[in-house]
């Protein structure tokens, strides 16, 4: 008799804020293939990460992570624990944890699951969106690792969950305390990728950046495009939540130099709504299900300090669903699902 199990996927976190643990870290996630993809030859490729980004990267990163990093260890690893805790407090199956980057890896969680007996095994990215540098690799990583560790599991995974209605809900009703609060204008800031990335993964080459207006144009390119998904999730965000269309925007963070990044940029958001008179500015970051750097230095603290110095005024970011119970709710609809089918 098969027995089944559900395995939540998370990009990872640097063991601790050390310049050494960092640089292991970002060698390990700037050296996947899906999330710098050029220059295509791996030696060119492996030059410009390891001689070129990580040497100017890796002190500010640990400097930044040191901001948030908590007694427990790093927020993300921390919050994915709780949420994997609280998950298996509701279910009879075993529910497991990896990291596409750093600890608990991959390897080793399948070979854990695969000692207690699993041969059906669920992945639970999460993303909510599909990206190639994201939801792609690493379910990708773990149809790899499970060929070389657990080659007897059956593996199926969860799709990019971006417009599911109880996803929807979830995001709305975390966030309706921060909504009951005065403010101008709510930003939807999404982790940007590349715009190379959009027409790569579009296989028919005929719609992405190519139809007018094409991300509210319907089309099978839509499956496997990152902004028209965070489009849709924000778009049903604001007709659930009875939002202004005059006070909500969507921006792109976290964006590397020397080619176009999606637009426009949180940054410069800051700025043009600061300018517009938007004094009371909330953010949300709908692309993290779980808080991070991206969202508690890059958003929390320096965005805080972006706006206030461009004039703004109240800042505050709307936390990620991290391990409330309504994404618990969530994460048990769906896993239940897969195992009764």
């Amino acid at each position: 008799m098969s027995k089944s199990a559900v395995l939540l996927l998370n990009l990872g976190s640097p063991d601790s804020t050390s310049v050494a643990d960092v640089t292991r870290y970002l060698r390990e996630f700037l050296g996947d293939e899906r999330v710098i993809d050029r220059p295509e030859s791996a030696f060119l490729r492996g030059l410009l990460v390891n001689r070129i980004i990580i040497p100017r990267r890796a002190a500010n990163s640990a400097h930044a992570y040191s901001t948030i990093w908590t007694e427990a260890g790093s927020p993300l690893i921390v919050t994915s624990k709780r949420t994997q805790e609280a998950l298996q407090r509701r279910v009879d199956f075993p529910v497991g944890l990896a990291m596409n980057y750093g600890n608990p890896s991959i390897p080793a969680e399948l070979s854990r699951l695969a000692a207690l007996g699993v041969t059906r095994l669920l992945l639970f990215p999460q993303y909510p969106h599909y990206a190639m540098s994201s939801w792609e690799t690493v379910v990708a990583k773990v149809y790899r690792e499970a060929a070389r560790v657990a080659p007897g599991l059956r593996i199926a995974s969860v799709q990019p969950y971006f417009e599911d209605p109880d996803y929807i809900d979830a995001l709305v009703a975390s966030a309706r305390p921060y909504l009951a609060k005065p403010h101008d204008h709510l930003l939807f800031s999404y982790h940007s990728i590349p715009v190379r990335h959009l027409t790569k993964a579009d296989s028919s080459r005929a719609h992405c950046q190519v139809v007018p207006d094409c991300c509210h144009t319907c089309g099978p390119a839509h499956a496997t495009c990152y902004k028209a998904q965070v489009t849709r999730t924000t778009h049903a965000f604001a007709r659930h939540a009875g939002l202004d269309p005059a006070r909500w925007s969507i921006a792109f963070q976290s964006r590397l130099a020397n080619e176009p990044w999606l637009e426009p940029y949180t940054d410069f958001e800051y700025k043009r709504l600061a300018a517009e008179g938007r004094k009371r500015l909330l953010v949300i970051t709908p692309a993290f299900v779980t808080d991070c750097l991206e969202t508690l230095e890059e958003i929390r603290v320096r965005g805080a300090e972006d706006f206030h110095a461009a004039g703004g005024g109240t800042f505050e970011h709307i936390p990620c669903l991290n391990d409330q119970p309504v994404w618990i709710d969530f994460l048990e609809r769906r896993t239940r699902q897969w195992i009764a089918a």
